[in-house]
């Protein structure tokens, strides 16, 4: 764990500083980048110094069968990932002749997405930057991993490597996290989600990614998140090293030694950037950190109550007298002083990360109260199955030995009770935690679109993960685990590898010419100026890190935004319509950007601009007019129109 500890802290830290040196240079340059990483790496030596590795993980090369079996797994399990890791991140994005392509259906839009944030941080514009997509906004979206990219790319990492190594390595941090939060079986149940539609292999004979159809919500971790949302490639290996960090703390650690696996500051900071990196996780561990607080306070107070029971009204009276005898009913207060420190520790800095991400909270609150997750709405949702069906084709066996194992866990529990201590079993505070989270994801809408609650409810999954195996499956005989992990596995085994074989031929997602000669032309432009284009997710000037008006509609939709009337006049303007010249004005449009989208989706424009303004470049790709000597650019009459935020 020293080393992921580091790794971890190497991220979270350059990412913090070169924001900070970003909002105070008004931007990142080669000397900023080299002093944030290099920052990045003396405090990631101090984390790998300071971080202990308790509970190490048991040398299995002994000669016991069962020693040598549990290394078979972990061996074909660890084979699996590499595989998924190598196919999906050697070939996220590579060239193929005169195209840049990507393995991923699944990440066409995702990663041009990405790959314009990162673009836009290493241009040098001031951070927190103006939003790329959205014309009357700063940038809504928790882009942290995006940063740290943009730091590997002005000390002259190639964008296409910076990819793939941060992919990989993240790869081997969370495969390495799983084992040590859930052992072999967090990593299989991360691998390989689903429910039973994978098992349609069965009836056609055929490899492919049955999870990724439009009406299956539980789709497959790997492919459909870990790959596309670059915010988990530090979320979920952070999340479950602060996890791992809890359990060992406060559940696992004799009562003289109760520091915990790491520095409060590593803790901290891993905590308290994660906004800035992923907003659902953050919600996640800080649910788990409500219970960690709850419980133990239960604790207390059944303790006390036990003691007046026991003790009479006269202890009770001393109690309140006697500072010692108080120290004594209270009980271990370890877990309650640590998780108040913690949290009122990061309020400040996760407040500040957040206010970045929802433009000074302009963006409002994405929370509404909405039963029903994807079932909400009955009509024009992909996702929807009668009630009974849901559960069962997304989820299969998963949801009812989840609930078997609550109930027993609950039932033990209930029988035993709080220990003499106060001290309440970690299966309790964890899976209390995990229902929580997966209720408030299936009762409450914390995106703009209801399959993102995803983002939030995976963390209910990774939390039942190890007490489903050691609490539960463990102990029943060889041939009913193997059954019952072919139940909960085999959909997502299929679904994987199915997946990853169906990427092979790769997918269009840039002309390489065309792009190259649009970033040339570009280069001595302002990196502020905004962009009149058609929109659409791999435009070359996105790709270039480039302002536009407005992105892909997809995109701007779920960070929040009703982008209707920008669109309409957007429309107007590129239509070259009488007004053009006012529509450009209130768009705050410095450049009309003329290529082959814009040639195919307004054919019928008349292009005034040709005319009236001068082209400062063009060549195969298209041509640029610059519209500043023209007129000058006045206070919009438009308003953002924004409800949500990421």
């Amino acid at each position: 764990m020293k080393a992921l500890s580091a790794g971890l802290t190497f991220v979270s830290v350059s990412t913090v500083f070169a924001l900070l040196l970003g909002i105070a240079c008004g931007g990142l340059g080669t000397r900023t980048a080299m002093l944030s990483l290099v920052l990045g790496g003396l405090f990631a030596i101090a984390a790998y110094l300071g971080t202990a590795n308790p509970e190490k993980i048991p040398d299995q090369s002994g000669s016991t069968s069962a020693a040598r079996y549990d290394r078979i797994w972990l061996w074909g399990l660890g084979a699996c990932f590499v595989m998924f890791a190598a196919r999906s991140f050697l070939w996220l994005l590579y060239i193929d002749g005169a195209e840049l392509r990507i393995q991923s259906p699944n990440n066409l839009g995702d990663l041009a997405l990405h790959i314009t944030y990162i673009k836009h941080f290493a241009s040098g514009v001031a951070l927190w930057p103006d939003n790329p997509i959205y014309v009357f906004s700063k940038l809504r979206y928790p882009a942290g991993i995006d940063l740290f990219n943009a730091l590997l790319c002005l000390v002259d990492v190639d964008l296409i490597r910076g990819l793939i190594w941060v992919g990989l390595l993240a790869s081997v941090a969370t495969f390495y996290a799983f084992y040590r939060w859930g052992h072999e079986f967090g990593i299989a149940g991360f691998l390989f989600n689903g429910g039973v539609i994978g098992f349609g292999f069965l009836r056609t004979l055929e490899f492919k990614d049955y999870q990724g159809a439009n009406n299956i919500a539980w789709k497959s971790i790997p492919l459909a998140m870990f790959v596309t949302q670059r915010g988990l490639l530090y979320a979920i290996p952070a999340g479950l090293l602060l996890l791992w960090h809890w359990r060992q703390k406060f559940f696992r650690n004799n009562a003289q030694d109760r520091r915990g696996p790491l520095p409060f500051w590593v803790e901290l900071a891993l905590y308290a950037s994660m906004p800035l990196f992923h907003v659902h996780t953050f919600l996640a561990l800080s649910i788990v950190l409500v219970f960690l607080f709850a419980w133990e306070w239960a604790g207390s107070v059944k303790f006390i109550v036990d003691l007046a029971r026991n003790e009479g009204a006269a202890y009770i009276r001393a109690m309140f007298l006697s500072k010692a005898k108080w120290r004594e009913a209270l009980g271990d207060i370890t877990i309650r002083k640590h998780t108040a420190t913690l949290v009122a520790s990061a309020l400040v800095p996760a407040t500040f990360f957040v206010r970045l991400i929802t433009d000074h909270f302009r963006a409002g609150s994405v929370l509404e109260w909405y039963p029903g997750w994807v079932l909400h709405d009955k009509t024009g949702n992909d996702f929807y199955y009668s009630f009974f069906w849901f559960w069962l084709v997304n989820f299969g066996l998963w949801m009812p030995l989840t609930l078997i194992l609550i109930g027993y866990c609950g039932w033990r529990f209930w029988k035993k009770g709080i220990a003499a201590d106060g001290k309440v079993p970690e299966e309790i505070v964890f899976l209390s935690a995990a229902t929580a989270i997966f209720l408030f994801g299936f009762f409450v809408k914390t995106a703009p679109w209801e399959w993102d609650n995803l983002k939030l409810m995976i963390w209910g999954y990774f939390l039942v993960l190890p007490f489903l195996w050691s609490k539960l499956a463990e102990d029943w005989p060889m041939h009913v685990r193997i059954a019952v992990c072919i139940a909960l596995l085999g959909s997502g085994f299929v679904s994987l590898f199915g997946g990853l074989a169906a990427g092979k031929p790769g997918y269009g997602f840039a002309n390489r010419a065309e792009l190259d000669g649009v970033g040339s032309a570009i280069r001595t432009l302002p990196a502020n100026a905004r962009f009149a284009t058609f929109p659409i997710y791999h435009h070359p000037l996105l790709l270039q890190g480039r302002k536009v008006v407005l992105g892909y509609p997809g995109h701007i939709w779920t960070q929040g935004f009703d982008y209707s009337r920008e669109n309409d006049k957007l429309s107007q303007l590129m239509n070259g319509g009488v007004n053009w010249r006012e529509y450009a004005r209130e768009l705050r449009v410095r450049y009309i950007f003329w290529g082959r989208e814009e040639t195919t989706n307004y054919e019928k424009s008349s292009r005034p601009w040709e005319t009236t303004t001068p082209k400062i470049a063009s060549g195969t790709w298209g041509a640029i007019y610059d519209l500043e000597p023209l007129q000058p650019h006045a206070p919009s009459t438009l308003k953002p129109n924004a409800t949500a935020s990421p």
